[in-house]
């Protein structure tokens, strides 16, 4: 192999390295993610024991008091419903998610980790379009001030808004892992290559 060509193959190998995220830009992200989820995952875990104890409340008062309400159980889905989605990118961080590992205990490292890939792709174009369509569902629940049919009535943004911001998360996180999985650039493809030349001429 000539030093020509493998300083042209090197150049190859360098714009097609240049072409990928940057490592560090991806780091820094993924640092930035995993302290917005330590913080999100708070008030989510607070958003679910509130929603027991107005579930546990609203029995009592029911079926113990006779006086019941119509705003704790709506109350309660909302709760449930931001603490569901809210959390889902936390979890995706931990690979916390209901997954069939059948696959992965029986291919060899390589395709598995093609078959993570897949999936992880898969998943963050599914997210996505879970995401924009929550933020239309968002905006027209917004313009045209839509609520509930029951006598407690709360605005649909509410949910909408919850579903929007937690799928957005979850496909960043997502999309961060993708990045993670794709094979990093060679530290120094010319100097390589071209001492691999020099030996081989």
């Amino acid at each position: 192999m000539s030093l020509a060509a493998a300083e042209e193959l090197a150049r190859a190998e360098a714009g097609r390295a240049g072409a990928r995220p940057p490592r560090r830009a991806i780091a820094r992200v993924e640092r930035a993610m995993r302290a917005a989820n330590r913080v999100i995952v708070v008030p989510c875990m607070l958003a679910l024991l509130v929603a027991a104890a107005l579930l546990t409340v609203g029995v009592v008062a029911r079926y113990f008091l006779h006086a019941p309400t119509d705003w704790q159980e709506e109350t309660s889905v909302l709760l449930l419903v931001g603490a569901t989605f809210l959390s889902g990118a936390y979890v995706q961080e931990h690979r916390g998610h209901v997954a069939i590992d059948v696959l992965s205990s029986v291919l060899p490292p390589r395709l598995n980790r093609v078959r993570r890939f897949v999936a992880d792709l898969i998943s963050v174009l599914f997210c996505g379009f879970f995401a924009w369509k929550s933020w239309t569902l968002f905006h027209e629940a917004w313009v045209e001030g839509q609520t509930s049919n029951s006598t407690f009535a709360p605005p649909m943004w509410i949910p909408y808004g919850l579903m929007a911001a937690g799928m957005t998360l979850l496909t960043l996180q997502i999309a961060i892992q993708l990045l993670r999985l794709s094979p990093p650039p060679s530290s120094s493809p010319t100097s390589s290559l071209s001492s691999s030349a020099r030996a081989h001429a």
